[in-house]
């Protein structure tokens, strides 16, 4: 098969492969810290849980990115990119250590999340920075195949750390800040593992890169207006982008709901709420699984476009089909469907920008693309903070993002007829 024949091709890059290895680590721990983050907030007995506490939490953590992810794409188009998985990943580890140690203290919620904060404000460095590296690593006749692999196998390992932390938390009896401790470790040997690729390899090139910090500073605004401008010369980018924000704004309205029904209409016990959410969690990484199987046979196919089309159409029919029904085991297949759709949209969405921008722009581009993600996260959790009951039963909410999935695969469609990238 051609996909095995690629990816045999891949997997033996030594560079590709070390860059890998750096992201599986970096999200792994990310999926421990997050869970960590989600259990303490959300499933904790003392914290009586709302729709709009969730999305306090969610934009304390994620709205300050509007302003962080700008600076951060400025300078990852300045700063070497390996010595951003190095000190990123080592600031990270340190930075979750103490986040441990305030969870033992019990000190008051503004401190915890300021806390939080710092660890995923450093994250947008390193995830627009492994995006931004990878076609240093990878041809252009095997970058989607790369872009089907490598985030993919990130997510599937954020999945994986999550998975652990719950064993952690449920099987070991282990608290919410030994997990976090967990992450701290993970953190540390993505950082080790980064020493394994030279420091100029992932680039900026040096004659594109403005060696003093102050002068990379003082051009951020410049920087970003460029980085905006050279987004709005490539149509493509720009359409993908837009289309992958509306299915982020879905995918984070839906994960809201869905942790209201584990928190409350499934469960009648912290660790049966627990158990519930880790299921979803996996069936979304099946999801993520089966889409990097599926995506490099379906770009193939259909192109990057008619791919990010199906997988909307798909959604916008199978959402409430199986959502509607408020009941575990149909909100378990949605959570699949959900994975494949959004995952394999993403795959494609990172090609696209990825060959329509230039090498100079694509850490501000991908920066502003995690800023686009962020925000519709946040909006979503807003909106859902209004929309849903205590229970998370929401006919409304589940319909709104049906007719929104459809609106994306509309749009897509009549992009497609005026873009070659789609």
């Amino acid at each position: 098969m051609p996909v095995v024949r690629d990816l045999r091709v891949l997997v033996r890059l030594t560079d590709f492969r070390r860059l890998l290895a750096v992201r599986l680590l970096s999200q792994c721990a990310d999926g421990v810290y997050q869970v960590a983050l989600a259990t303490y907030v959300v499933f904790s007995p003392e914290k009586q849980t709302s729709p709009a506490a969730i999305a306090s939490a969610m934009a304390v953590l994620l709205l300050p990115y509007s302003l962080v992810g700008p600076f951060a794409g400025v300078l990852l188009d300045r700063w070497q990119r390996r010595q951003v998985f190095l000190y990123g990943n080592l600031l990270r580890a340190l930075l979750a250590a103490g986040t441990a140690i305030l969870i033992l203290a019990s000190v008051p919620d503004w401190l915890f999340y300021t806390s939080a904060l710092c660890v995923t404000a450093v994250n947008r460095f390193v995830l627009a920075g492994l995006s931004a590296a990878l076609p240093r690593v990878v041809d252009s006749e095997r970058l989607v195949m790369a872009n089907s692999l490598s985030p993919t196998a990130g997510t599937l390992a954020a999945t994986a750390g999550g998975g652990l932390a719950f064993a952690v938390r449920l099987v070991g009896s282990g608290s919410d800040a030994a997990v976090v401790l967990l992450g701290a470790g993970l953190y540390l040997c993505s950082a080790f593992a980064s020493l394994r690729m030279g420091r100029e390899l992932l680039g900026p090139d040096p004659d594109e890169v403005q060696p003093r910090l102050g002068v990379a500073l003082a051009s951020t605004a410049k920087g970003l207006i460029s980085g905006v401008r050279h987004l709005g010369r490539r149509r493509a980018a720009a359409r993908v982008l837009t289309a992958m924000t509306v299915m982020r704004f879905c995918y984070g309205a839906l994960t809201v709901m869905v942790l209201m029904l584990c928190r409350y209409a499934w469960s009648s016990t912290e660790s049966e709420g627990l158990a519930l959410l880790g299921l979803a969690v996996g069936a979304s990484g099946a999801g993520f699984f089966a889409a990097a199987v599926l995506s490099p046979w379906a770009v193939g196919q259909l192109g990057q476009g008619g791919w990010m089309v199906v997988c909307a159409a798909s959604a916008s029919v199978l959402v409430p089909a199986l959502g509607l029904f408020f009941a575990p085991a149909p909100i378990l297949v949605a959570a699949f469907v959900l994975g494949l759709v959004t995952q394999g949209s993403k795959i494609a969405t990172d090609t696209v920008v990825q060959l329509a921008v230039d090498d100079a722009y694509r850490g501000r581009i991908f920066s502003l693309y995690d800023v686009f993600y962020n925000a519709a996260f946040v909006g979503a959790a807003g909106i859902s903070a209004l929309m849903l009951p205590p229970d998370g039963r929401s006919v409304q909410l589940v319909v709104m993002v049906a007719v929104l999935y459809a609106g994306v695969a509309a749009a897509l469609l009549r992009w497609r007829r005026r873009d070659a990238l789609l």
